[in-house]
């Protein structure tokens, strides 16, 4: 289906074709707005109720009866009762009110690690952009509380790097990343670092925890919801194309041949692309692939790892199994599941577009196959759902969808966007730090200056933030991480609301009677209930129940 390219209500366009989570598929760091999630970013909570109060009543155009994806699920409300009041509050309708959910998190295995909500980014890695923005979205993720990620390949391009022996001896730009997100973690959240296969043989383990020990959290990887091969970036120098060539990358075309370097020079090719690895090509069975992950997570502890974590793409039924069954077994802390429409590199289109399983059928499969094993006994490794996450509703709808065995929503792409505008802002309103904050704007667009023409005036959450780190502090706070706060506080503020209509209060409570199908082929492909039968029995109990005397006429 196609989705709107505006909503009037809440006053948003979408410059580009609009996918389910309300982002372009092609998102710019150079947008001038204004989808949902880049408003967001600026008017926070305001976002969450429609435009011009008082001059207007609206009415939702839902099409949710339509298609199998997030958007085909409802959330369930109640009209009495309360689970899961915090500590110290009563059933009193005055305690009872939406900012009073918590909505604080953990997940783990032996340690638990906690987030203020239940939301980590998705994996930054070595694609230009996530270097470019990296304070943004780092320092944003660790004063908002949540875990970042460190995505694959980003000692392996980086030209600082020293590699000796297969070993890294210096890593400039992963300990950037590192050190930037310590900075400001106040034991909320927590710095995640991935590894592919070219990571795996540099040694990116084992540099990680001789230098920062179990501050980190280290990542296996079997793929992402984008695509089916490894990591790609492109670059336009020949010379740092074959750098990587050398670095013992697939760079394509091949940077060495003449031809090609002929090609180059004369510009009829204009980039390279470089490309990862498959893993386990070696082997041809999940008994070898559950001996050789087994084997990798041993030499992980071995070596000092307290947590451990494993991301999957959107691989066939087999697969998920196997992620599922190996992390439940190994002890793993977290399993992210990804589902098929993520992705923020640059990943091949129509790969992207016609590869995997869509995340609300992968997803329902996940729950499937791990209630399969917690009726086994396991205890079944804590589970984050990715794939084309944006919203509020995006979050409840997964947390209820995987209950009890999610603890927080991956997102990618929507994540990254409030970085992009707030350096775009900064440039504009601090120009000696454009450069550094890689700044796109000359001045300010309309839809910004409608809204202020300060980061004051701009930015709803600017005072949290400066409430957080001090007046002082604010100097040093890029305004792309104050506009991820001001976004993941929309985002947590309707969280609460959702919860709170649900009679729901805190995370553990939410669960999958919570949600319906809103057609048939949902309530099918799911196995949640269609929209009038969820309760519907109890429904007739209660008009079955006592008799009546005939009404006098």
């Amino acid at each position: 289906m196609e989705w709107p390219k505006t909503n009037d209500a809440l006053g948003t366009a979408n410059r580009g074709n609009p996918s389910e989570s309300g982002l372009c598929t092609l998102c710019r760091a150079d947008c001038t707005g204004k989808c949902e999630t880049w408003l967001s970013a600026l008017k926070g909570r305001k976002m969450l109720y429609p435009r011009d109060f008082g001059m207007v009543t609206a009415g939702s155009s839902n099409n949710s009866a339509i298609g199998v994806a997030y958007n085909s699920l409802r959330i369930q409300g109640y009209n009495y009762g309360v689970k899961g009041l915090p500590p110290g509050l009563s059933t009193d309708p005055d305690d009872c009110i939406f900012p009073n959910v918590n909505l604080e998190a953990q997940f783990g295995n032996e340690v638990k690690t906690k987030c203020r909500v239940p939301i980590m980014t998705g994996a930054l890695g070595s694609t230009f952009i996530a270097a470019k923005y990296w304070d943004s979205f780092a320092v944003g993720a660790a004063l908002v509380g949540i875990p970042i990620v460190v995505g694959e390949n980003v000692v392996g391009i980086d030209k600082e790097a020293v590699i000796e022996k297969g070993r890294i001896v210096k890593a400039p730009e992963l300990d950037r990343r590192i050190e930037t997100y310590l900075r400001y973690f106040d034991g909320y959240g927590a710095i995640i670092v991935q590894m592919n296969v070219e990571d795996t043989r540099n040694g990116v383990a084992e540099y990680v925890i001789d230098k920062y020990g179990d501050k980190v959290i280290i990542e296996l990887k079997w793929g992402q919801g984008a695509k089916d091969i490894g990591g790609e970036i492109q670059v336009d120098n020949l010379e740092y194309a074959l750098f990587l060539k050398k670095r013992g990358y697939l760079v394509d075309p091949d940077p060495t041949k003449p031809e090609v370097q002929k090609a180059f020079e004369h510009g009829a090719i204009k980039t390279f692309a470089r490309h990862s690895r498959l893993g386990y090509t070696d082997l041809s069975s999940p008994e070898a692939v559950e001996k050789a992950f087994m084997s990798s997570v041993e030499h992980l502890r071995k070596i000092g790892y307290k947590r451990i974590s494993l991301k999957t793409g959107s691989y066939g039924m087999e697969a998920l199994a196997m992620s599922l069954k190996y992390a439940t077994d190994a002890g793993l802390d977290l399993l992210t599941v990804d589902g098929s429409s993520g992705g923020t590199g640059m990943s091949p289109w129509n790969m992207m577009e016609n590869w995997g399983v869509p995340s609300l059928l992968l997803h329902a499969k996940t729950y499937e196959y791990a209630s399969i094993l917690a009726a086994r006994g396991a205890r079944v490794v804590d589970i984050a759902f990715a794939g084309g996450l944006a919203r509020e509703d995006h979050v409840f709808k997964a947390l209820a969808l995987g209950a009890p065995f999610t603890k927080l929503v991956c997102m990618g792409r929507a994540a990254m966007i409030p970085g992009f505008v707030g350096s775009n802002i900064e440039g504009v309103l601090r120009p000696e730090r454009k450069a550094a904050v890689h700044g796109n704007w000359k001045d300010l667009p309309g839809s910004v200056k409608e809204i202020g023409l300060s980061a004051e005036e701009i930015f709803a959450g600017y005072y949290d933030v400066q409430k957080k780190v001090g007046e002082k502090g604010m100097k040093d706070i890029p305004y792309g991480a104050i506009a991820m706060w001001t976004f993941m506080d929309k985002v947590a503020a309707g969280l609460q609301q959702l919860m709170a209509g649900a009679r729901r209060f805190s995370l553990s409570e939410i669960s999958r009677g919570d949600i319906f199908s809103a057609n048939r082929e949902t309530e099918r492909e799911t196995k949640i209930p269609f929209i009038t039968e969820v309760l519907d029995e109890r429904a007739k109990m209660i008009l079955q129940a006592g008799s009546y005397a005939p009404i006098a006429r």
